[in-house]
């Protein structure tokens, strides 16, 4: 039996909730696509979250590994084509941290591209009716973070293994508490990974 590590995030900044996180509630346990779903949540927080990640990696060992992240300020389901070796926010995270440019591997590659097949999954998202467009910058927040720390685990073990993150708008929720940011339901968001997964 195959095995997919899904991650999401806790609530952040002045978000309340974090549709990643309910995502993740949802489907943990699941079969999807022949995978069983194993979905963590994972700190905002520089200094943890790539460490669980890896352990959650190490202790899974997973086929493929999708991480997931809000984008609020998205109105489409974002695959990410590459991740930076780069720490840097003015927007702190859940400890008060507010890295300026730190690098998140010491003399690791300036950036690693995503290994999930992000074309085919816009593609198929939107033949489902399920507005997708690749992203070229998933940040310097905890998002691009933990893309990453992904990424370069598995290509320092040369392992050919499908590992990459996807921001999601906010759901409807969320939407009401801030007023003004696109959003979809909870259940489309949902629905979207699931989709994602059945590509992978």
């Amino acid at each position: 039996m195959k095995k997919l590590l899904l991650t999401g995030f806790e609530p952040f900044l002045d978000f309340s909730i974090n549709p990643t996180q309910k995502i993740i509630r949802d489907l943990d346990g699941e079969m999807i696509n022949g995978f069983r779903i194993s979905g963590r949540v994972l700190s905002v927080d520089y200094e943890k979250s790539g460490d669980e990640l890896l352990r959650h990696i190490e202790e899974v060992q997973p086929d493929a590994v999708l991480s997931l992240g809000l984008a609020a300020d998205r109105h489409k389901i974002t695959p990410e084509r590459i991740a930076i070796n780069c720490d840097e926010s003015k927007e702190r995270d859940n400890r008060g941290n507010t890295p300026s440019g730190k690098s998140i591997i010491e003399n690791g590659p300036d950036g690693i591209f995503s290994t999930l097949p992000i074309k085919r999954i816009v593609d198929d998202l939107n033949t489902a009716g399920l507005p997708a467009e690749i992203s070229n910058t998933a940040g310097t927040y905890l998002c691009n973070h933990v893309m990453y720390q992904g990424l370069y685990y598995f290509q320092q073990q040369e392992t050919e293994i499908p590992c990459g993150f996807i921001h999601t708008p906010a759901s409807h929720e969320l939407a009401v508490e801030h007023r003004d940011l696109p959003s979809w339901s909870q259940a489309d968001l949902t629905e979207a990974v699931k989709q994602v997964i059945g590509i992978i």
